[in-house]
């Protein structure tokens, strides 16, 4: 019987060692997973002890309306005017199932099959993936150190100019995997070229908050622009990755069509976290919430502090989130061939789990891999020195 080749897209790897890991901790191993984005210690006590009391209460966990509750829209509008000085009206904003649910709504609600949508390389991988399985054409973008692994205009321009008109660009600042992102002024320039040139911007926003260097601070794209796409979720800054809830900023042009759309692909977003989430824009879950920021900026310094331990000769910029992204030094990457086989053997040996490049970037992610620091200073600090071990064993020092 047929199977459909939309759905022949490659599978995230990452998941592929995270079910490894599950495998060798089952076997009684100690592993130390630096793969996955997910930050450690859950949901704030507030929002915890919110669900637990509607719990309790048995409240109603019925069917939202499809763009969410009024009332967390509503918080959300007053949190965009308090973090970023900018008004959205509550109206604009649409609870998902995860960032990964809007992707799939702003995508089909933006685009026909067979358009153009550009992005930059190395990125997450969902993208192009989601964007092949509903018959899009991805034109890739080639960024590296010259442009801090971002897009620029410069980029888009060359682009357009290789590949004709595009209709779609996404755009991600803080950065899956390298952490960079956008200044104000690179954020505002892209902006207007979409604007200029007709091309629908789709900006993931999921790791604002988790922000470094004073000149690098996460600026939404509707500072700039009330036609692009926003997509962000509490996953990441929140820490609450399992309760799948995110949203979208969504264009009064394409409000109808992705009602239309998310109301017969999901209904709605999950009730409960819609109804408990509003705790996470209290005082207290805004200050849990800037101490695991603290302890992320602590372990970005230690692995910064030695990329020696990792056999990184050449990092991205790691403004926000929780990744760092560098190539491997060339005898390392003699030796073992390859970033996948590298982090193959630093698995089986040293029971640390970190990600190859090729998942983010098909073309040079073979010479990179990534490494989360979410996992805690102290455990990140025992991995650099099981990864040390390992190279010092596989290239000894004559």
């Amino acid at each position: 019987m047929k199977v459909s080749q939309r759905g022949q897209v490659p599978p995230f790897e990452v998941m592929q060692i995270v079910e490894e890991v599950a495998r060798l901790r089952a076997a009684g191993h100690d592993v130390i997973s630096l793969c996955v984005g997910e930050p450690g210690g859950g949901a704030p006590s507030a929002v915890n002890e919110l669900a637990s009391r509607l719990h309790g209460e048995d409240a109603d966990f019925g069917y939202t309306a499809t763009a969410g509750l009024q009332a967390t829209r509503e918080a959300l509008a007053a949190h965009y005017s308090r973090t970023y000085g900018v008004e959205v009206p509550a109206k604009n904003f649409v609870m998902t199932t995860g960032s990964s649910g809007a992707f799939q709504l702003a995508f089909l609600a933006a685009f026909d099959a067979g358009d153009k949508v550009a992005l930059a390389r190395p990125g997450y991988p969902a993208y192009a993936n989601i964007l092949g399985a509903l018959g899009l054409e991805v034109i890739d973008i080639p960024t590296g150190p010259a442009q801090r692994f971002q897009p620029s205009v410069e980029l888009l321009e060359q682009a357009w100019a290789e590949h004709g008109r595009f209709e779609g660009l996404i755009i991600a600042s803080p950065n899956n995997p390298t952490g960079t992102m956008f200044s104000a002024r690179e954020l505002e320039e892209l902006s207007s070229w979409c604007v200029k040139h007709q091309v629908r911007m789709i900006s993931d926003e999921i790791y604002h908050g988790i922000e470094f260097v004073p000149d690098r601070r996460g600026h939404t794209s509707w500072e700039f622009t009330d036609s692009s796409i926003v997509v962000s979720s509490f996953s990441k800054y929140w820490g609450m990755t399992g309760w799948r809830l995110g949203w979208m900023i969504v264009p009064d042009q394409l409000l109808p069509t992705v009602d239309a759309l998310a109301s017969n692909l999901a209904l709605c977003a999950p009730a409960p976290a819609q109804r408990a989430v509003i705790a996470a824009f209290e005082p207290q879950s805004i200050a849990e919430a800037q101490r695991r920021v603290e302890e992320f900026a602590r372990t970005r310094e230690l692995v910064l502090a030695h990329l020696d331990k990792l056999g990184i000769e050449q990092a991205a910029p790691a403004d926000g989130a929780f990744y760092l992204y560098g190539k491997l030094s060339e005898p390392l990457l003699e030796h073992f061939g390859s970033a996948g086989q590298f982090c193959r053997a630093v698995l089986d040996t040293a029971f640390v789990a970190l990600t190859p490049g090729g998942d983010f970037d098909p073309f040079e992610g073979q010479h990179f891999i990534r490494l989360s620091f979410a996992a805690g200073y102290d455990r990140v600090a025992q991995a650099l020195d099981r990864v040390d071990t390992v190279i010092r064993r596989s290239l000894p020092i004559s």
